[in-house]
């Protein structure tokens, strides 16, 4: 028996395409775990394989966030057609209000970045789809449904993630639309319901409004999902361990 005083949460998310030339055809999946730390920090690990839209993305995250929520520090690795990409280091420095990040990738050489850590930062985004459902922890769902802003930093605010990995602010809004059951292949599970929605085109470009279902407990696990517009994608939780 372990005596290890941790929790782990690990499972499977298909990607399906929603387009009607490849409707309801995988076009990638993600495997991930959290680390449920006795003195309240969550570790997240996820391994993504984006194999439409052409060129393939594959991205490896470990990101962790402390006792109260907070970004903590994240470690980046991408390729891009099985070639590599970049990968990057980002810790985060409460006490001096500071975010760093140390980057590599053949189209940047090696980066140093430095940027204040914005007053009302609401989290990291890491681009994982498990990572969505992660950051729905922070809408107060008692109040019944509503909509807010958040401020987030990435590594890319590419759509897809498939940069270099540096240093971004964006701001985009979440909706919490109500509680809803909903039944996937990991199972019928107890969901909330909510919806992200980019009013600033991040990344210069207009995010598609992004609907998803997350298990209505602590552990925000995503469950189901899909963005539509020039996207047209489909996400869903294919196994479940705890």
């Amino acid at each position: 028996m372990s005596i290890m005083p941790h929790r782990r949460v690990s499972g499977t998310i298909r990607y399906t395409s929603k387009k009607p030339e490849r409707l309801d055809q995988e076009r990638g999946r993600e495997t991930f775990a959290f680390t449920h730390h006795q003195d309240g920090a969550v570790t997240v690990q996820a391994h993504c394989e984006i194999e439409d839209p052409r060129p393939t993305v594959m991205r490896d995250i470990v990101y962790s966030t402390d006792a109260q929520g907070r970004p903590m520090d994240c470690h980046v690795r991408l390729s891009l057609d099985d070639a590599y990409l970049g990968t990057g280091w980002v810790w985060f420095d409460h006490d001096a209000g500071v975010a760093h990040l140390e980057s590599h990738g053949p189209s940047i050489g090696r980066v140093s970045q430095k940027m204040p850590i914005p007053p009302a930062l609401d989290g990291f985004g890491t681009h994982p789809i498990v990572g969505d459902g992660f950051i729905t922890r922070i809408m107060d769902v008692s109040r019944g449904p509503h909509r807010r802003q958040l401020t987030v930093l990435l590594p890319s605010p590419d759509h897809r993630g498939a940069t270099p990995p540096m240093l971004a602010e964006v701001k985009i809004w979440l909706e919490y639309v109500g509680e809803e059951e909903r039944e996937v292949a990991a199972g019928r599970f107890a969901c909330r319901h909510f919806r992200f929605v980019d009013e600033a085109s991040m990344g210069g470009t207009q995010h598609p409004p992004y609907d998803m279902w997350v298990t209505a407990d602590a552990d925000n696990v995503f469950v189901c999902g899909g963005v539509g517009g020039y996207m047209q994608t489909w996400y869903e939780l294919v196994s479940l361990t705890r």
